[in-house]
């Protein structure tokens, strides 16, 4: 289990479109020989490079996602154990890197059975601060019935959904080799999607869901006047049912990822308001450098279009997820790996406390960072968790809680053994790469 009680404060420069790219993903994929599936080379990721752009950029908080394509091979247990591999991957990042990260989960759709398991996991267990949705996955589109149960829980948790464009399921192979699906493809992808989530009243059925568009909105300033035009004709004659298209509108935010010029600014500020307009770089698809100085420019060009660049890279990312500033000033963090050995015929009983404790304590104590619990596969009654706290106070605390007391008074008979290992901040750098990597 890893879970973290981070969240952006309001002067933390937020990049909301960004990907983690670890060598799990990326080998699924090229066991496929799906990594041109895009039209596009997947590129080099590492944390230490995402740090080092981050602190380049000038950037606090990034929201990492899975980028494309959709790890869907045929086989929906294995699209389910991808999906699974990157969320737990991504929550160790988080947890390692309190106030650097957050993640978006990936689902393995288009099997909506185990995507609403892997999302009930993700936010509930792993503690992640949303989800991510492909525009269509295998041509299983945005607003399709079929995801009727997804999003309805996706609701129930006032889900932050991020979308991100995927090849069309129709895609023209010989027309994607020659002009780039980022290029045009990917902007028509994203507003087609949209407009259908749109005509099925989904955000209005769905209030509490908070749904980013990216790449300025893509095509949707254009698509949108249309759409309007047509509505009432296609309504009239039985085609099409009425939507409250501003409704709809009103549930939806925009990330300026891809090329933010002036007249895409303009375009974007007829459909957006501009509380829910932010920064996102596209990282690692861009270069680095490129990145730094198109973000630096960005702030004069978003003051001309009437908008407040506080807002745009940090104040509206920190509304929409919901921020709190933290109150408490904390010292050297405390990493520990518990290695422990539970009686056989005890082992269901003890998984019943261990998710207890470690759901109550990452929800209600600021100073658990996070609690990564795994067990060895050749022998499952051997466990170990990787314990982070902000500081030697946080985890004497810990010990206190009378949610841990239960936890250790109950599995007392349980544990056959026990043993605490305190790591050093080197040791620690070693594990974060780890965790990508494993």
């Amino acid at each position: 289990m890893i879970t973290a009680g981070f969240a952006i404060s309001g002067n933390a420069q937020t990049d909301i479109h960004c990907h983690m790219i670890p060598d799990s993903y990326l080998e699924a994929v090229k066991a496929h020989k799906m990594e041109m599936d895009e039209g596009f080379p997947i590129p080099a990721w590492s944390v230490e490079a995402h740090l080092k752009f981050m602190e380049d950029a000038g950037i606090q908080t990034s929201v990492i996602t899975m980028p494309a394509p959709q790890p869907y091979f045929g086989n929906p247990e294995e699209s389910a154990a991808v999906c699974r591999k990157f969320n737990v991957e991504a929550a160790s990042v988080k947890a390692l890197y309190p106030g650097k990260f957050l993640f978006c989960a990936a689902l393995p759709l288009p099997d909506v059975g185990k995507a609403l398991e892997e999302a009930k996991y993700a936010l509930e267990v792993l503690g992640a601060d949303g989800i991510k949705l492909a525009t269509n996955s295998y041509g299983q589109y945005l607003g399709d019935e079929e995801l009727e149960p997804l999003m309805s829980y996706l609701n129930e948790r006032k889900a932050v959904i991020i979308t991100h464009p995927h090849k069309p399921s129709a895609a023209n192979e010989k027309l994607i080799s020659a002009v780039p699906l980022a290029s045009y493809e990917y902007l028509a992808e994203t507003t087609r999607a949209i407009l259908n989530m749109v005509a099925h009243n989904v955000m209005v059925r769905y209030p509490d869901l908070k749904i980013v568009v990216p790449h300025c909105g893509s095509f949707l300033p254009n698509a949108l006047p249309r759409f309007k035009g047509l509505l009432p004709v296609m309504t009239a004659q039985g085609y099409m049912k009425p939507v409250d298209v501003e409704a709809n509108l009103s549930h939806l935010y925009y990330d300026l990822a891809g090329a933010a010029t002036d007249d895409a600014l303009d375009a974007l500020l007829t459909i957006a308001e501009p509380s829910h307009i932010l920064y996102g770089s596209d990282f690692p698809y861009v270069a680095p450098k490129a990145l730094v100085g198109t973000k630096q420019s960005l702030a004069g060009r978003l003051a001309r279009h009437g908008l407040n660049p506080e807002d745009v890279f940090s104040n509206n990312a920190a509304r929409l997820f919901g921020a709190v500033i933290p109150v408490r000033e904390y010292g050297e963090r405390v990493v520990r790996l518990a290695e422990i050995e539970v009686e056989k015929d005890e082992l269901e009983s003890y998984m019943e406390f261990a998710k207890e404790v470690g759901t109550v304590s990452t929800a209600k104590e600021p100073g658990v960072i996070g609690l990564f619990s795994m067990q060895d596969k050749t022998d499952p009654c051997k466990i170990y968790i990787l314990e982070v706290y902000a500081d030697r106070q946080a985890y004497q605390d810990h010990l206190q809680t009378p949610h841990f007391k239960k936890y250790k008074e109950g599995t007392a008979g349980m544990v056959k053994s026990l043993k605490l290992t305190d790591t050093a901040p080197m040791v620690q750098a070693k594990l974060s790469k780890a965790a990508i990597r494993n």
